[in-house]
């Protein structure tokens, strides 16, 4: 973007996400200033600089979320879409560096560029640039893949930096031996609190929906929607609270057992229950 008029002997552009202003007459003209002039505060001009700034962080965080839900859910993307919105920064970043896989399994590698014909580069793990033209790709969950060690190894040496956290995500493997009628798992209970109020507003800082007394998580897995659920307190309750027991229900809101969750909705919702319960109260001193 170029340097807009802002009243007599300025201008204003937006520099690295932030308005900034310049001189454009004396001996300080061409300069970038350190602050704004307080007539260049008011600028209509300024003012509507900083609006736009406001809509491309929005903008940039719907990026960020569509994809992640994409990944999350391991949904299948059109290449043509890919190619389509790779143009714009923000979706850009996002998508870069991701791991796809095209409609061969094989098809495994970091996402570096999408052409407008449709074509997608990526590296593979033999660090070769491969081109690939594939009707739709998937973004896996880091779970469903099998190179995932491989994977983090090789993007240290290549030094990939996801937006969308994706092979540097937190997994869990579900474990073998589950008992054939249980329904909840426990091993993230008992985070205490000072408030439910707390409890809920770490949830939604998170990115996790708040709905009655749960916290709760939604992902496509296997093709069905299955939805995590952490129990968080009664919602009116003012008083301290407790983490309590993580669950899993099917889109018709009836509860699976545990034994029936698949790999991605046990990843996401084992995710959640740690994360809530990483940020219990935790006591100091010798009766800790």
């Amino acid at each position: 973007m170029g340097w807009l008029s802002a009243g007599d002997g300025y201008e204003v552009a937006l520099v690295e996400g932030r308005v900034t202003a310049r001189a454009t007459s004396g001996r300080a003209a061409g300069r970038q200033l350190k602050s704004l002039p307080k007539a260049v505060r008011e600028h209509p001009e300024t003012d509507r600089l900083r609006r736009f700034a406001e809509w491309l962080d929005r903008h940039a965080a719907a990026c960020v979320a569509q994809v992640d839900t994409w990944m999350v859910s391991s949904l299948p993307v059109p290449t043509v879409l890919l190619a389509r919105v790779w143009p714009d920064e923000a979706w850009q970043s996002a998508l870069r560096d991701l791991v796809v896989v095209g409609e061969d399994p094989d098809d495994v590698g970091f996402l570096r560029d999408a052409t407008d014909a449709g074509e997608l580069r990526m590296v593979n793990l033999d660090g070769e640039t491969v081109r690939l033209s594939p009707l739709t790709v998937t973004l896996p969950h880091p779970v469903l893949l099998p190179d995932l060690e491989d994977l983090r190894e090789f993007a240290a040496e290549l030094g990939v930096s996801q937006r969308v956290e994706q092979i540097h995500r937190a997994t869990w493997l579900k474990p073998d031996g589950l008992a054939e009628k249980a329904v909840e798992i426990g091993e993230f209970a008992g985070g205490r609190y000072d408030s439910r109020f707390g409890l809920a507003a770490r949830a939604t800082s998170l990115g996790y929906r708040v709905s009655g007394g749960y916290a709760t998580c939604r992902v496509r897995d296997a093709g069905r929607s299955v939805e995590a659920a952490v129990w968080i307190g009664e919602p009116y309750w003012d008083g301290d609270t407790e983490t309590g027991a993580l669950s899993w229900s099917d889109e018709d809101g009836r509860t699976l057992r545990t034994a029936d969750v698949g790999p991605v909705a046990w990843s996401e919702g084992m995710r959640m229950a740690a994360a809530l319960y990483a940020g219990r109260k935790v006591e100091e001193g010798k009766g800790a």
